[in-house]
């Protein structure tokens, strides 16, 4: 599993022509899913993203969590972050979870915030849509579930 995280002051998805979810200050996160990921996956980087203290506190470090500022999510689903452009100048995505497998897991990751407390606005899988955002910072974080947990025993 694959992430992009960007702290936002607000963010929207809009999916032909009519706003499909919005929020303001929080995260819009880009996820991707390989064939590879479980709903453990899932969970752990989702733990991992809702601990993530990257909100200024009242001296200015990046010192709080989402819950800490009230923020909200904007999930969108991103098989392009497995793009594989190691060979020519096509990428590949072979690398990205089969649409059906990708698809649940998404959604799983989207009821899994919302299990926690998050308010969660989200994407339509695989439709064309347009993201708007305000990056605040800007704040990119970028997590692959392989990197963190590669050589760590499930929990």
């Amino acid at each position: 599993m694959k992430t992009v995280i960007q702290r936002v002051t607000e963010a929207s998805v809009t999916i032909e022509g009519q706003v499909h979810g919005s929020i303001g200050t929080g995260f819009m996160i880009l996820v991707g899913i390989s064939d590879q990921d479980r709903e453990e996956t899932v969970r752990k980087m989702a733990d991992k993203i809702l601990k993530l203290r990257i909100f200024e506190d009242e001296a200015g470090k990046m010192n709080l969590a989402l819950a800490a500022v009230n923020g909200a999510v904007l999930s969108i689903s991103q098989f392009t972050l497995y793009a594989n452009c190691a060979k020519g100048n096509r990428p590949s995505f072979d690398g990205a979870g089969k649409p059906e497998h990708a698809k649940a897991l998404y959604l799983y990751f989207n009821e899994y915030l919302r299990s926690l407390g998050v308010h969660v606005e989200e994407g339509i899988f695989a439709a064309d849509m347009k993201v708007r955002l305000l990056n605040d910072g800007p704040v990119t974080i970028l997590l692959d579930s392989e990197e963190l947990f590669k050589n760590k025993e499930a929990a």
